[in-house]
């Protein structure tokens, strides 16, 4: 049952939050006139930081810029007051000591902890904001905020429109977090995510963590292969370094750009400029990318100083990155994947001074230059070893097993060797191999913690094996997003509440999110940002703890998820239904039977791959290897039946076991038969009963729960504070209905409430032509339309940017789905023409049936950009782009485009191809917001006027916080519809707002943020103590 959904007014809109579990009373708080803000003399930078913090969102929600007074135990008389300070600073003792039970109750505050409280002494009041440390007091303060009304994202803040009188509420809440690490681990290898960050965008995001209360960031680095190597970690031996950790001797690596050179992630190379549908404006240069990789391409051809560049370029990026992360209490991880994969330059290098880089003492001396040039090059917490990604669907040899924990020895010891300043740690695609996924915890160092991100790109839930690991910390990392849809919208709430409540559960200590984008992800960080503080409130399960796993049930099937394809026609067999449904990722199937000799038929078909050496597998009969690699294509293809049939399998203890061991991807079934003198079962694997087979048995150990808790509360309150109060709960009953998935069990990626057309087709987010007719699929985007018909209840410029930003995006999703049947109808016609034998009267049908539709598809694709365009704010929008541009169009539309060419003897006309220029309504982008900068640094603001037209003027307006006229300076005009604008630091006396304004030839003006002038954007200075 879904719970009710709670709508709170305005007026009580500063103090409301979802399963807060803190005590406000509502109606007696009287406003004022002033109220100051006291924070310790010997503040340190977190507490500084606090303080600042409170006065910003204060301001920025009643436009009262409140004073800060720096006090010990004389407080300010008669005003009243935010006191913000650790528990043991003098001003808040000064409180404290009063109450007993106050002082009690912050006496008793551990790491990370916080208390918020008002207390009424006299005739004044005052709100307690403090925390067991600095970092708890921060974490205090976000939360204050959170109680006027302000929500915290990776892309940013989000500021109400409506402001609110400038009151003391009566507030009690303490603050004590369910897991000790909580975070982010954005992932390199795509343009939508960290490998389009420049250092500013790290320092954006990295500043958002403390106000989620979050504390870690983590990257993975891609070794040498089909997309590596990678800059973040540098792979050598101790003396290629030198003492400021700038390397001597490396090799070729790269982040992503447009120019691509390797075709990665099916991405063909491309010039921006080159962009159709307006896109082109967006990118400032043709081989677009993260500053560090400008002039690094083709990277594959770099000579030895560029090479040592980039490293250079990318470890000054962390340097100034993590330093920032740990002033703001954020913990920080880098690594590689196990066993270490030496680049071939290394290996040579290695060679030349006579060692074997296979020798473990070699790779033990190669982590020692690694780690020792990682202390010297930039702050890290943590290293991690990620287990290899094929351990996911493969079944590894015992050999594979022992060269990663060879490897894990080889790096333990190094790290003891150098005295390494950061922790090891395992992390990766699984927690450790199939048979055991537990088995690193019985020989790795119990202080080193251990992780891993959840399988089935995150539609499997949390890895069950954390039950069996004991005395280690041990982190659950759901995925936020997944990569095979990572062009669509993916809203994910509810799953990251049962995902937070199993790894709770479990017993984890840890709890982060895998991702790429920002922005679109908002409901989804949000929702497991605070799963990471408070569950009682939805979690039916709160306080259980889930047991090791039992041992495996002697009968049923272990593993497995059902795939159908009910519209294959399967040759070779008048029995399609037994074949038409599979049950893949399976394990064993175990039956009860009479002892005895039986007979055993195992049906199979390959009913998706398209080649060979997709799937292979192993199977067995009662611990027997039958079958040692089966690959059913290469064996008879696609859509054909193929049957083994096994005389003479005898069981004596009352178990007959099909078991199936994965060599490549996942071992799958369609059906199988057990034929004795006395017992006979068959069994449609994935299917209903059919003839004389029974309908597929239950799995041995099947996890019936919902894959999704109940978000509604959830979505009320981030409606409320998205889009105000006027269409809240309307839009919120969309977003119930849009997350996460339908079924109770299935973890199929089509499994979704939201409509989802893309699919990995070569790389990420691709699209595939969809067969279904097109009214039945317009059905699935109905939501659209009724989402949109809320806009006029919309009021306040910031809630009308933020109902569009959504309202676009389902534009764009719905768009995306149109593409995908006009694609599956051209490809039927491209069908016909080319079956067509006489030259001529192929031609002829080419122009009279499948032109006609390509210039549709043309036009679909025109829309599918109009919106995509139109929901552009950050980086990972940009990226989503080029994957249009670089990754989707190709096969969609230019590859095709010169078939049909060739098919029609002649050019296609200019309404059957992309067009270059941009058609939509002007918009003032700014990818990269920053909320802080450290003293003396510059604030540098790139900004994208997307126009038909050179706007008249742009101009960036600036002051202190709530103090004076605005200065201005005028944005420079870089290339295309991109914009540079500088506050040098030296304008920069303390914390700021500023708003950008550009004025049209024809009278448009547009400003950023949309609330300016009224509401700004503001910049907090962190002065380091």
């Amino acid at each position: 049952m879904r719970k009710g959904i709670l709508f709170l007014t305005p007026a009580v809109l500063f103090v409301s939050l979802f399963s807060i579990g803190c005590s406000v009373s509502r109606g007696t708080e009287a406003e004022v006139s002033a109220v100051t803000i006291v924070s310790p003399s010997d503040a340190t930078t977190a507490e500084t930081l606090a303080a600042q913090e409170v006065r910003r969102y204060v301001y920025l929600r009643t436009g009262k810029l409140l004073p800060i007074v720096h006090s010990d135990k004389k407080l300010p008389s008669k005003t009243p007051l935010i006191i913000v300070g650790q528990k043991d600073r003098p001003a808040v003792k000064t409180i404290t000591d009063k109450n007993a039970e106050l002082a009690s109750s912050t006496a008793s505050l551990e790491s990370q902890q916080y208390l918020i409280k008002t207390i009424n002494s006299g005739d004044r009041q005052a709100v307690l904001i403090t925390g067991s440390d600095s970092i708890g007091t921060l974490y205090a303060a976000y939360r204050f905020a959170e109680h006027l009304g302000v929500r915290f994202y990776m892309h940013g803040d989000t500021i109400p429109d409506e402001r609110i009188a400038l009151k003391i509420p009566d507030m009690d809440e303490k603050g004590k977090p369910l897991f000790d690490m909580r975070g982010i681990q954005p992932f390199h290898d795509f343009p939508e995510g960290p490998d389009w960050w420049n250092t500013d965008d790290y320092k954006a995001i990295i500043a958002q963590l403390p106000k989620l209360r979050m504390n870690f960031f983590g990257l993975h680095t891609y070794p040498q292969g089909g997309v590596g190597p990678e800059p973040a970690v540098w792979i050598g031996m101790p003396g290629d370094f030198n003492e400021d950790g700038t390397v001597k001797f490396s090799y070729p690596s790269r982040h992503f750009t447009t120019a691509n050179v390797t075709g990665a992630w099916g991405y063909k190379p491309a010039k921006t400029s080159d962009y159709t549908f307006g896109a082109a404006q967006i990118f400032e240069r043709d081989d677009y990318g993260p500053d560090y990789m400008q002039g690094m391409n083709p990277w594959t051809q770099l000579n030895p100083e560029k090479a040592n560049e980039l490293f250079n370029r990318m470890g000054g990026t962390l340097k100034e990155a993590f330093e920032y992360a740990h002033i703001l209490g954020v913990k920080t991880c880098v690594g590689t994947e196990t066993p270490l994969i030496i680049p071939d330059a290394v290996k040579e290098r290695i060679k030349s001074m006579g060692k074997d880089p296979s020798d473990p003492a070699v790779v033990q001396e190669l982590y020692e230059g690694m780690f020792r040039r990682i202390a010297k090059a930039y702050p890290l917490d943590y290293y991690w070893f990620w287990t290899p990604e094929d351990w996911t669907w493969g079944n590894p040899r015992d050999e594979q097993i022992e060269a990663t924990m060879a490897d894990f020895r080889a790096a333990i010891a190094a790290s003891k060797q150098v005295n390494a300043p950061f922790t090891l740690a395992t992390c990766g695609w699984v927690l450790g191999p199939p048979k055991d996924r537990a088995m690193f915890d019985n020989t790795l160092p119990k202080e080193m913690p251990m992780s891993c991100i959840n399988r089935n790109v995150g539609f499997a839930p949390v890895e069950p094996g954390f039950a069996n690991v004991t005395g280690r910390p041990q982190w659950a990392i759901p995925w936020l997003e997944d990569d095979p849809a990572l062009i669509i919208p993916q809203l994910w709430a509810g799953r990251m509440r049962r995902d937070a409540a199993d790894a709770l559960a479990y017993g984890c200590t840890g709890l982060m999110g895998i991702h790429w984008r920002t922005r679109i992800l908002g409901p989804n960080v949000s929702a497991l940002a605070h799963a990471a503080w408070e569950q009682k409130e939805w979690n039916p399960d709160f306080g259980r703890k889930i047991e090791p796993t039992r041992p495996k049930l002697p009968d049923g099937r272990e593993g497995g998820n059902v795939a159908e394809f009910p519209n294959n026609a399967i040759a070779d067999t008048e029995n399609d239904p037994l074949y038409q449904t599979v049950i893949w990722d399976v394990k064993a199937y175990r039956m009860k039977v009479p002892n005895g000799t039986y007979t055993v038929t195992l049906k199979f078909c390959e009913p998706h791959y398209t080649e060979s050496g997709k799937r292979v597998f192993a199977v067995t009969l009662q611990g027997k290897k039958v079958i040692d690699q089966l690959d059913v294509f290469a064996e008879v293809g696609r859509n054909r039946a193929m049957d083994y049939t096994f005389e003479d399998v005898k069981t004596d203890n009352g178990i007959l076991e099909i078991g199936f061991e994965s060599l490549v991807e996942f071992p799958f079934i369609a059906a199988f038969a057990v034929q004795g003198r006395d017992f006979t079962k068959k069994i449609n694997c994935g299917g209903p009963a059919y003839k004389d087979y029974e309908a597929d048995i239950p799995a041995a150990e099947s996890d019936s729960r919902p894959r999704d808790l109940p978000a509604d509360d959830f979505y009320a309150d981030w409606a409320l504070s998205q889009f105000g109060p006027e269409a809240a709960e309307q839009i919120a009953r969309i977003f119930i209905s849009l997350d996460g998935g339908p079924s109770a069990t299935a973890e199929g990626q089509q499994n979704t409430n939201l409509p989802r057309p893309s699919t990995w087709i070569g790389g990420p987010g691709g699209i595939r032509p969809d067969e279904r007719d097109s009214e039945q699929v317009s059905k699935e985007y109905e939501f659209v339309e009724d989402l949109a018909k809320i806009r006029p209840n919309i009021n306040g410029q910031g809630n009308l940017e933020r109902f569009d930003y959504w309202l676009n995006n389902f534009r764009y999703l719905r768009a995306a789905g149109r593409v995908s049947c006009t694609w599956a109808r051209f490809n039927a016609a491209m069908k016909k023409v080319k079956d067509e034998k006489d030259p001529q009267s192929s031609k002829r049908l080419a122009r009279l049936i499948a032109l006609p539709i390509r210039k549709e598809l043309v036009a679909q694709v025109a829309d599918v950009h109009k919106y995509l365009l139109a929901t552009v704010n950050t980086n990972g929008e940009m990226g989503n782009v080029t994957n249009w541009q670089q990754h989707v169009m190709p096969t969609l539309l230019t590859e095709p485009g010169e078939e049909l060419a060739k098919l029609t003897g002649e050019e296609l006309p200019a309404d059957a191809m992309p067009s270059g220029s941009y058609k939509g309504p002007m918009r003032l982008i700014v990818p990269t917001v920053r909320g802080s900068l450290s003293a003396g640094e510059d604030l540098q603001l790139k900004v994208i006027i997307l126009a038909s037209d050179k706007p008249k003027d742009a101009t960036i307006y600036f002051r202190s916080i709530g103090k004076g006229n605005y200065d201005k300076i005028p944005l420079t005009h870089i290339a295309r519809s991109v914009y540079s604008a500088r506050i040098p630091a030296g304008s920069i006396e303390t914390d700021l707002e500023y708003y950008i304004e550009v004025n049209t030839t024809d009278g448009q003006v547009s400003t950023f943020p949309a609330t300016a002038p009224d509401i700004n954007q503001t910049v907090v200075i962190i002065k380091e103590r």
